[in-house]
């Protein structure tokens, strides 16, 4: 069964979005013309019974969004490597010491020179989904990159190498 969501305007006062789990349970995200936002959960015997809510700021909502987007980037990733032959996806550490920390990752052209793709940095407990060229590598970085196994293997090359 696919995931249901269901958008209601709230005239006046914004919009709310139910999505419905697939054991019946309701997630609310309502938000305000002011720009608040709340999360609120209902229990699927009685969908009209809020069981607990909670306002978000934008920054709380933004590290909600941004944790649940990057496991499920990382989770589809994986599963993405069973389902197509050839297609591989690999984390590398970038080593300490390296010398791209501290440099964009535009600089390293990792797919112009390996045609491997880096999808993902992970910094700790964080991770940085679909990084754009400008972002810069840190010491302790593991990169999640997709490719071919010659592209890849190219890619930790490069990386252990640093740049020429």
């Amino acid at each position: 069964m696919g995931v249901r969501i269901e958008r209601i305007d709230l005239p006046g006062f914004g919009v709310r979005n139910d999505v419905i789990t697939n054991s019946g349970c309701r997630v609310s995200v309502v938000s305000l013309r002011s720009g608040e936002r709340d999360l609120a959960f209902f229990n699927a015997d009685d969908p009209d019974s809020n069981a607990a809510s909670i306002s978000l700021t934008d920054d709380e909502a933004s590290a909600i969004a941004e944790v649940l987007g990057s496991s499920l980037t990382l989770s589809r990733l994986s599963a993405l490597g069973e389902k197509a032959e050839g297609l591989f996806n690999e984390e590398i550490s970038l080593p300490n010491g390296s010398g791209f920390v501290g440099h964009p990752m535009g600089s390293m052209k990792a797919r112009t020179l390996t045609s491997a793709s880096i999808v993902a940095i992970v910094r700790g407990n964080d991770v940085v989904a679909s990084p754009g060229p400008e972002v810069v590598f840190e010491s302790g970085d593991v990169i999640v990159a997709v490719g071919t196994r010659q592209g890849l293997d190219a890619l930790g090359k490069l990386i252990n190498n640093g740049p020429s």
